[in-house]
């Protein structure tokens, strides 16, 4: 019982054994370091969720708290993040439209008061829904289903997603008011739009977004490069929203400028209050999608940072507490999280070691809530946006991902350009949507198109390899087949034509061959007789030999004739050599075939099948077909199969090729070739 409560709430574990003198001033450093990322990007990333600035600061505190008490990883950094509040932006701008709160006066000014309060109802349903579906695939243990959500997915995703979020903030950057778009394409019609709208440009929106702006990106460029030597990164964000706040209200640029701020900031915090139930039917696509989109960019970072640092993040767990940092966070009217990376980079690189800083930054920005919040009225929006398009930098280098994988790997190239490009045209929900499906594709493509190769020996050693490739010398008589990938049911039929493709033996054609010259042979033996019959009734006692004599020589004349086939029990391999070079033909020379099935993990009744039909097809035209590099747990399912019988024995399995290889020849009597240029 003790072990169960502890995986599940593991601050039990570690806060115990909390070691003061080696973590508490890397914690508390990394804590204020992040607190103070907090608040700016907690309000920036309020806007693209289509809330007030101070649900952001919300979200920043309490989720952060649930995650310390249930987390499992110790520098990731829970609160806003961009994609995600852009999801969430696309619900609650849809579910609650400007249209839908038109005052009743002539001018028809949107009431938004009453917009926004609905939009929090939206976003609080949205992500307590988010929660419930976490904490359900937690607790059945469902951790795995993030590993079908590829790394070159969740990358294509994300930097779609900037691309949203960097389009969604233009409108601030410069001081127009788009109309709004939903659906496919609505990316496209925004950008449009926004350019039509160009020439309407606040001017002095634009400046203070420039500035901002350039600020930013030379301040954190200095930030990375002399990252070594600074003790702390400069808290360049948070330096420009207070010196924008104070520029923009002593120079009293919202009156002369109109230029659009903030506005109120309720000091203190709300009480809980339950999310709206009836909105769940609404959104509850767009949860999944969230929960998913969310666990993926947490559990992701998590791994990285456990693996750096040495310790276990339990993937399980890790949707558990994500799950309850949601649905907790939706009754105090925060909306939905997952780390950020780039606060996460700033806690680590501070010195952070544990969850203790997470609380630290929550202090903070619990601070700023009830006393320092309402001093952010006078922030310029458009400082909040210029924050936004600083952070996306890290999502944007993503698109460096293209010319690696070009190198490296075509289908995850494709899997990244077809996340990115259904992102952008059909919206995050769709998108996501259909980059999963196409991902699934590209895995059952892969099964579907194996690489199917006739193997050769490489002299002086025991590997057999692709003779296509390597153009090893192949061994007469001798066929090696193998299938790059587990022979099912989608792949079997084409393994068997891959098969008499590759080794250059058609069954159909030589089984009616086969049975055109039984046919015959057949009748010349019916003449035999008769005239044994008559010579039996003039001589009266030769019989059995004139009988035997046609019996024997139709054995024999099957292999004289079907050169294709030599028994593997002909007297020499001698014989099977001078037929190859008598012939030149390989094909005339094979005698037996190995399927070295190391690469099939599982074998269901339609492999079996045609395994038996091989057997059984070979056997007829007098190819020996023999099994190679059989897993344990094949061997397994073909008993239970009922797959060996008298005509498949368990004699017909070995356990590497080689075994395989020395054993035919072996019994032709050519074992020594080989044994000795292996044993070389």
């Amino acid at each position: 019982e003790k072990r169960a409560v502890l995986s599940w709430v593991p601050v039990l574990s570690w806060l115990p054994h909390y070691s003061f003198r080696e973590n508490a001033i890397g914690d508390l450093i990394s804590g204020c370091s992040v607190g103070i990322m907090h608040l700016p990007q907690g309000m920036a990333y309020a806007l693209l969720a289509s809330l007030r600035p101070v649900y952001g600061l919300y979200t920043s505190l309490f989720p952060v708290l649930v995650y310390f008490i249930f987390g499992t990883s110790r520098h990731i950094s829970i609160g806003t993040f961009a994609v995600i509040s852009i999801m969430i932006g696309s619900v609650t701008e849809k579910l609650g439209p400007d249209s839908n709160f038109m005052g009743n006066g002539t001018n028809g000014t949107v009431d938004y008061d009453r917009r926004d309060a609905f939009r929090v109802q939206v976003a609080c349903s949205l992500t307590v829904l988010t929660g419930i579906f976490q904490i359900l695939l937690g607790v059945v243990r469902f951790g795995f289903v993030v590993t079908y959500l590829s790394e070159p997915l969740v990358r294509g995703y994300t930097t779609g997603s900037a691309c949203h979020v960097c389009i969604s903030q233009l409108k601030y950057l410069f001081g127009v008011k788009p109309a709004r778009f939903t659906g496919p394409l609505s990316l496209i019609y925004t950008l449009v739009d926004i350019c039509r709208l160009l020439p309407e440009t606040k001017v002095p929106e634009l400046v203070v977004s420039l500035v901002a702006l350039a600020v930013l990106i030379v301040v954190k460029e200095v930030n990375d490069c002399y990252r070594q030597k600074l003790p702390l990164p400069i808290p360049i964000e948070l330096i420009v929203v207070i010196a924008a706040t104070i520029i923009t209200h002593f120079c009293g640029l919202t009156s002369k400028y109109s230029i659009d701020v903030v506005g109120e900031i309720p000091s203190g915090l709300k009480a809980p209050q339950a999310p709206d139930v009836t909105l769940f039917s609404d959104v509850i696509g767009d949860a999944f999608a969230v929960a998913i989109v969310g666990y993926a960019i947490n559990i992701s970072l998590g791994k990285t940072f456990g693996l750096k640092y040495g310790y276990k993040v339990d993937s399980n767990q890790e949707l558990v507490a994500l799950g309850l940092s949601n649905t907790v966070g939706g009754f105090f009217q925060c909306y939905s999280v997952t780390s950020s990376l780039s606060r996460s980079l700033v806690q680590e690189s501070t010195g952070g070691k544990t969850q203790v800083a997470g609380v630290i930054s929550s202090v903070i920005v619990l601070i700023t809530i009830l006393k320092i919040g309402s001093l952010f009225e006078d922030l310029p929006k458009a400082v909040l946006s210029t924050i936004v398009f600083v952070n996306l930098k890290g999502m944007f280098k993503q698109f460096m991902d293209v010319p690696t994988l070009w190198k490296t790997n075509k289908v995850d190239l494709l899997v990244w350009l077809v996340t990115f490009a259904s992102t952008i045209l059909l919206n995050l929900d769709l998108g996501l949507a259909v980059s999963i499906v196409f991902s699934i594709l590209t895995v059952i493509f892969r099964t579907q198109l194996p690489r199917y190769s006739i193997l050769g020996h490489v002299s002086g050693t025991d590997l057999y390899l692709d003779t296509d490739t390597y153009k090893e010398v192949r061994i007469p008589g001798i066929k090696i087949f193998r299938s790059s990938t587990t022979i099912y049911y989608t792949n079997a039929e084409m393994y068997l034509e891959a098969l008499q493709e590759k080794s250059g033996i058609e069954i159909g054609k030589l089984l009616t061959q086969k049975k055109k010259r039984d046919a015959k042979l057949k009748r010349t033996q019916e003449k035999e007789k008769k005239k044994a019959k008559k010579e039996a009734k003039k001589q009266g006692n030769g019989v059995e030999s004139l009988t035997e004599t046609p019996t024997n020589g139709r054995v024999n004349w099957a292999y004289q004739h079907d050169v294709t086939v030599s028994d593997s029990d002909s007297d020499t391999g001698g014989h099977i050599n001078t037929q190859a070079s008598h012939s030149g033909d390989e094909e005339k020379a094979t005698h037996s075939i190995i399927l070295d099935i190391s690469t099939t993990s599982f074998v269901d009744t339609v492999a079996v099948k045609t395994m038996k039909n091989i057997f059984r097809d070979f056997g007829e035209i007098e190819l020996d077909v023999y099994l190679a590099g059989c897993q344990a747990c094949v061997v397994e399912q073909l008993e239970t199969a009922g797959f060996f019988s008298e005509s498949i024995p368990k004699s017909r399995l070995f356990v590497t090729v080689h075994d395989a290889v020395l054993h035919i020849l072996h019994k032709l009597g050519r074992g020594d070739c080989l044994l000795v240029s292996s044993s070389l």
